[in-house]
């Protein structure tokens, strides 16, 4: 990207996905301007008044506009409907009003699936058939996409990513709450012979992971790709690993002693047991494969939540 990029509009661009995304268009160049619930560009994608969003478009009247707003962990069925489903049909009917709308690359989820066939990934023509609220609701912001690209001629690329770890992971996933209980332990004793003990839900789902950083080239590149006459895009690594082998190694890379105890978890939980994207069309029209292994996320992941940590415990000894 050079001088001459148009300005990105990143909504939600306080969060995991939107702060890595921000820090990558500024990288390649872009002028960005990260917008979310709070900070100098700040609209709330939830609120019954669109007026605020409209202004903003108005005011920054950027060539992109990157969704990566939503609400997942902690939020309930309407918290989610809301912010993952509600909130783009009011994006979408918003950059539509404009004389010349932006392109719009919203980011989807693989929860948008539902179950996948064990051993095989899933490609983006198949039946969406989400078992979650979550999933659900993702679907519904996909679909608001979809219909304005069909009866508005909204030009937009959907990503749908598989689940995103990396430096930064949100501790609302599990992933991300093993490597900040990991974190702790090492940086308040260092490696003990005591083990750390961890409490979590059966791990006996098969997950398609990505990192955050490969996540951010899919962007960048759809941001400037040729428009899409099937604009689903599925961004994941495209393989399927089991949840139990992949915490192991969380664990083994802390280099710390840990008993893992798997509760027998709620039977009224339902969730997919087998997620695997196709990546076909992603390396084909995108030109676009991970490049980080699973090991330097993971990796990363640690550091970063290290980090972190001993960064706040330094700010609190001077207040």
């Amino acid at each position: 990207m050079n001088s001459g990029a148009p300005t990105v509009l990143v909504l939600g661009g306080t969060g995991f996905l939107g702060r890595h995304i921000t820090a990558g268009f500024a990288a390649a160049g872009a002028q960005v301007v990260p917008s979310a619930r709070h900070g100098a560009h700040r609209v709330d994608l939830t609120a019954a008044d669109p007026g605020p969003l409209a202004a903003l478009l108005r005011d920054v009247r950027p060539g992109v506009v990157v969704n990566a707003s939503g609400r997942a962990w902690g939020a309930g069925a309407e918290e989610m409907a809301a912010a993952n489903c509600d909130a783009v049909v009011t994006l979408a009917a918003a950059l539509a009003e404009l004389p010349a709308p932006p392109r719009l690359v919203h980011l989807g989820s693989v929860h948008e699936y539902g179950p996948g066939t064990v051993g095989a990934g899933t490609r983006e023509d198949h039946e969406p058939a989400p078992v979650t609220d979550y999933g659900r609701s993702k679907l519904g912001g996909t679909r608001a996409v979809l219909d304005a690209v069909r009866t508005e001629g909204l030009d937009a690329i959907v990503l749908r990513l598989a689940n995103v770890c990396g430096p930064g992971t949100h501790r609302g996933s599990l992933l991300g709450a093993v490597g900040a209980r990991l974190a702790e332990a090492q940086v308040a004793a260092g490696p003990t012979a005591d083990p750390v003990e961890l409490r979590l839900a059966p791990l006996r789902a098969h997950r398609d992971f990505v990192d955050v950083r490969d996540v951010v080239d899919a962007v960048l590149t759809a941001a400037g790709a040729p428009r899409q006459d099937h604009p689903v895009i599925n961004i994941g690594s495209g393989a399927a690993r089991p949840m139990r082998r992949i915490v192991d190694r969380l664990v083994a890379l802390s280099g710390l002693q840990v008993r893992i105890v798997e509760d027998a978890g709620d039977p009224r939980r339902t969730d997919a047991e087998w997620q695997q994207l196709d990546i076909t069309r992603a390396r084909r029209v995108l030109k676009w494969s991970p490049a980080r292994d699973l090991d330097t996320s993971l990796s990363d992941l640690l550091g970063a939540a290290r980090t972190e940590l001993t960064t706040q415990t330094a700010m609190e000894r001077k207040t």
